[in-house]
């Protein structure tokens, strides 16, 4: 049996705390192979993963009872499923529910807008940043129109603006950014997306929105109840820890969400609902993620202040340091040392994505970065 107690994460955690408090000397420099082992269940086999935004602690016991119940259903097609989910997702967002288009994680959701609406002309965006949308219009033939970050990392709104021309099919924002983990300035987006969403579709990929430090910070759901030509995402991948079940959701205006479900390729699966609307009403599980997020995030930037590395003030379930190593060797050597880390980001090929685990797995990281880079 998979499922995993309330009690029994709790505990675990507390227990990651209780060492954490320790530094990463002591008793955790000194665990065996086979300890690791234990403070690590999804790490036994291979190294510990930091490397692509991942929550560690989920699914939730509520989730897992929720797929296991889910089985008797497993011959059946999963539209038949959808609504009870759809109508969660609506309350939630405060839109109707043709406003909503479940996805298979939010990846699908920004390829499929990229070739509804990028098609025979151009997508523009900041690089770097999540490439998905990107890489798959190309491969349809979408012109990509790159901007770079500006000098303080962020997305350049107005070279943006400055470039949008009658070849522009869409603008895709990122926010918070990945790899930076910044959000975008919040007395500025909301006007850009006003301004540029009458040229062209503005799509927002809010994936890490749940982690947002910044009191009041205007999603951009506000400017689709509004009617604008804005879409949404949001995944189930990241606090409620679903990243392998593979559920995510676009928020558009009626018009707009229809010409996206009819472009939906893989649908969702059962298992996937039913761990999502659990998902939905397990606000404890949701409230632990964001805490063990910030506990991890605390001992990453502790070690980068120790070390005097530059980092960026992130938004999101990971950091963005500047290591003073191409990321392609600083790669070898973390994985050497049983760690997968970010993977390069041009042109900051000095810079380092490093994704919160667990906190045990996080005090272990700490250690091992320490010896590369101190």
């Amino acid at each position: 049996m998979l499922s995993i107690s309330r009690r029994s994460w709790i505990k675990k955690a507390s227990l990651g705390s209780g060492l954490a408090a320790m530094g990463t000397s002591g008793i955790i420099s000194s665990l065996s192979a086979e300890e690791i082992k234990k403070f690590n269940p999804r790490s036994s086999v291979g190294p510990i993963r930091l490397g692509s935004n991942e929550n560690p602690y989920g699914p939730s016991e509520s989730m897992r009872n929720a797929m296991i119940k889910g089985f008797d259903n497993g011959c059946r097609y999963p539209w038949g499923y959808n609504a009870d989910l759809v109508k969660m997702i609506a309350e939630k967002e405060g839109v109707p529910a043709d406003h909503i288009v479940l996805v298979a994680g939010s990846t699908e959701g920004l390829k499929i807008a990229g070739i509804t609406f990028g098609g025979g002309g151009e997508i523009i965006s900041c690089s770097p940043t999540f490439l998905s949308m990107m890489s798959y219009a190309e491969l349809w033939g979408t012109e990509i129109n790159w901007v770079p970050l500006n000098k303080e990392l962020d997305f350049d709104l107005e070279e943006i603006e400055k470039r949008v021309s009658y070849k522009t099919k869409m603008v895709f924002l990122c926010n918070p950014n990945n790899p930076t983990g910044k959000l975008l300035p919040a007395d500025q987006v909301v006007d850009f997306c006003k301004i540029v969403s009458k040229q062209a579709v503005v799509f927002s990929d809010e994936a890490y929105y749940d982690y947002i430090k910044e009191p009041n910070y205007p999603s951009m759901v506000e400017l689709v109840k509004q009617g604008y030509d804005v879409i949404v995402s949001r995944t189930f991948s990241k606090v409620y820890g679903l990243a392998g079940i593979r559920m995510g959701y676009l928020i558009a205006k009626p018009e707009l969400a229809k010409l996206l479900s009819d472009r939906v390729v893989a649908n969702t699966n059962i298992m996937a609902i039913e761990a999502s609307k659990a998902a939905l009403l397990d606000t404890e599980f949701y409230q632990f993620s964001l805490d063990k997020t910030k506990e991890a995030m605390g001992m990453l930037t502790k070690t980068l202040d120790d070390l005097k590395l530059p980092y960026l003030d992130s938004h999101a379930n990971f950091i963005f340091f500047q290591s003073g190593r191409d990321i392609a060797e600083l790669n070898k050597t973390m994985l050497a040392k049983g760690f997968i880390i970010g993977r390069p980001f041009e042109p900051l090929n000095d810079w380092c994505r490093v994704s919160t685990g667990t906190i045990e797995e996080i005090a272990l990281y700490n250690q091992a970065i320490q010896e590369v880079l101190g």
